[in-house]
């Protein structure tokens, strides 16, 4: 199994975001009729009320509160439970398996046997769900009798995977983002509107995939007046490719919920763009429009300077964001 950075290897059964064409067509090919946007959207209604239900639990505990336990991390995980078809139940068995393959302290023997126990655990249910199939996006994959149970599990590890963390770190750390802009707060209050401008744009002022792609090339090539020789392998900075002044001219190190941030590429770009983005797009903008709607009077229970960041993993993001509110501010 696969570990976050060990390059120059063959991409394993499934894993086709390691692919390149036809084999990567294949695999994104039978994904896209499955991942329709006429699904995700039909999934709106369903996200809105994941999202008031926790809140609801927010509003009924005493602050100060943990927003990544009670808001950021269960709505992206339950959500794409429920669209692969997954049981909740078994959240801490994936919460705890991602942490350990994601970690940059984990050793490659370590990312392998974590994933592997996910890849496992996806391909026995896609065995069941091919006896017994019900109405879910993993059912409607094991339908196809050419998917081997390794590829299975390897396409539901990916899915599971990007279709929580991202966007659990996403909430969280926009949030942290938008109270330490205060000023960015009051427009985006001011003028609920401005939501789906203010997620493109926090989308890409954060970069949350903070370390990578990876990618090898396939003959020698010459970027910016440097030499890559074929079979040499490159890391890009999203981050950096998010904030280059060609592309973002106006203050790209500032964030500006106003923004039109056309071109960020916090989601990837061409045949290996994000299959899940209208989805985590989605819950972004549900997510942070009903939080700041319900706690308008929501802020840090800490100093910034005590806010405990996940800064170890090849995702950046909080690994507990405690927030308070005003007695009686919670709608």
């Amino acid at each position: 199994m696969p570990g976050p950075f060990v390059p120059n290897r063959p991409a394993y059964p499934g894993f086709f975001m390691e692919m390149d064409p036809p084999e990567h067509t294949r695999f994104r090919r039978l994904l896209t009729a499955q991942f329709t946007v006429r699904r995700i959207n039909q999934l709106e209604a369903r996200i809105e009320e994941i999202v008031e239900s926790h809140l609801d639990e927010m509003a009924r505990a005493r602050p100060p509160v943990d927003l990544v336990s009670m808001f950021a991390m269960p709505i992206p995980m339950l959500v794409i439970c429920e669209l692969l078809g997954v049981p909740y139940t078994d959240r801490e068995f994936f919460l705890d398996r991602t942490e350990t393959a994601l970690s940059l302290g984990s050793d490659h023997t370590k990312s392998e046997a974590a994933l592997g126990e996910i890849v496992q655990y996806i391909a026995d249910l896609a065995v069941r769900k091919r006896a017994e199939p019900t109405d879910d996006l993993l059912s409607g994959l094991a339908a196809d009798a050419e998917l081997t149970e390794l590829e299975l599990g390897n396409i539901g590890m990916l899915l599971l995977l990007a279709g929580h963390q991202t966007t659990s770190d996403m909430l969280a750390l926009g949030t942290l983002t938008l109270l330490s802009y205060p000023e960015q707060l009051v427009k985006l209050r001011a003028d609920p509107s401005l939501i789906e401008g203010a997620v493109e744009e926090l989308l890409r002022f954060l970069s949350v995939v903070h370390i990578g792609p990876s990618r090898t090339a396939l003959e020698d090539v010459e970027v910016d007046g440097v030499l890559i020789r074929q079979g040499e392998t490159v890391t890009l900075s999203l981050p950096s490719i998010n904030r280059d002044p060609a592309q973002f001219a106006d203050e790209p190190d500032a964030l500006d919920v106003t923004r039109a941030p056309r071109g960020h590429l916090a989601f990837g770009h061409g045949v290996h763009q994000c299959l899940g983005k209208q989805l985590s797009r989605i819950e972004l903008r549900i997510g942070f429009g009903a939080l700041l709607r319900r706690f308008p009077g929501i802020a840090l229970a800490v100093p910034p300077d005590q806010v405990r960041m996940r800064d170890q993993v090849a995702i950046y993001g909080v690994e507990r964001l405690p927030v308070t509110w005003p007695d009686g501010s919670a709608d």
